[in-house]
């Protein structure tokens, strides 16, 4: 019997738990409200995986300037420092609410993403958390082209928190000081892994069963053919497709149900965004090549997946 002609609902036995390894998570954040709805994620998957939180603010030499207001007698230097001791107020009231994790704090002044390497290289870090604003067009992403540079250079997997994500896929904010975030737990149970079957693309499948396996989650496999001619005269790329995806499954996988494989036509992005809507995902899993998108899904379509997801979309190098 083929995966195709297993329902979705199947149990497979469990063979052992999946090894997952999040040892050290990098929160990158402007302290904007938008950033606020990324924390919960950050912190509930340190708390899920005992990992260590690196929490990170960069003063960018454009967003200090600003806050002179346009007062030509403020000096930058008291503009900088006035910025700092705001900085170091609001990484204060973050670490407040750590409770039990481990955390370490970084106020750096300058580009971001030149900040952000030299942290994650000397960290080890395994997972970057970033939140986005959801806009529209290339490159409109959190502090304008922040999360475009994290997503095209950085060397662990990147997962992004949107305005769109909603329902079950939303952790809930926790307020006030002091207070653990200890009710906050990371579930997923409904995984979406998009691929273009490209082999640098099919390279990322095991990051999503490893997570199905972690949490015995419904995982999906999709694909979707943008334009495939004759689609009633020529099924061999369908066909192919399907086999490719089924052969992702390895004998030892110790998933708790068996993976859907879903063959859409028309808009990657849409298709892919509809879909996480329709089966509730918790999670949207991508393949993205640092500085270099093209043998992946084009970045055009991840861009619009992570500006428009219900759910969180995590990103991983190849």
């Amino acid at each position: 019997m083929t995966v195709m002609e297993l329902k979705q609902d199947t149990l497979v036995a469990r063979k052992q738990p999946s090894a997952i390894s999040i040892n050290n998570v990098l929160y990158a954040t402007d302290f904007s409200p938008t950033c606020e709805l990324a924390f919960p994620y950050a912190t509930a998957i340190c708390r899920r995986f005992a990992s260590t939180l690196h929490l990170v603010h960069v003063l960018s030499d454009a967003n200090v300037l600003l806050m002179t207001g346009g007062v030509d007698y403020v000096s930058v230097g008291t503009v900088y420092e006035d910025a700092h001791l705001l900085a170091q107020e609001n990484m204060q009231h973050l670490t407040s609410r750590l409770g039990k994790i481990r955390n370490r704090t970084y106020l750096r002044h300058g580009q971001v993403w030149s900040n952000l390497r030299g942290i994650v290289e000397d960290n080890h870090i395994d997972l970057i958390v970033v939140a986005t604003h959801g806009r529209t067009g290339f490159g409109k992403l959190l502090l304008g082209s922040v999360a475009e540079d994290i997503l095209r250079h950085a060397p662990c997997p990147v997962l992004t928190v949107g305005p769109k994500v909603c329902g079950r896929a939303k952790l809930p904010e926790f307020q006030g000081e002091g207070r653990d975030l200890a009710p906050v737990e990371l579930e997923l149970r409904q995984i979406l892994y998009a691929t273009n079957l490209t082999p640098a693309s099919l390279t990322v499948a095991p990051v999503a069963l490893a997570l199905a396996e972690e949490f015995e989650s419904r995982l999906t496999f999709m694909h979707v053919f943008e334009n495939y001619p004759n689609m009633k005269t020529k099924p061999g790329p369908i066909e192919t497709g399907v086999q490719q995806l089924q052969s992702l499954v390895g004998k030892d996988a110790a998933l708790a149900y068996v993976p859907e494989i879903v063959m859409e036509f028309g808009s990657a992005p849409k298709s892919i965004v509809r879909i996480a809507t329709q089966r509730e995902a918790d999670l949207i899993v991508l393949g993205a090549r640092p500085a270099d998108l093209t043998t992946h899904l084009p970045w055009t379509t991840v861009h619009e997946v992570v500006a428009h997801a219900p759910c969180p979309v995590l990103t991983v190098p190849s």
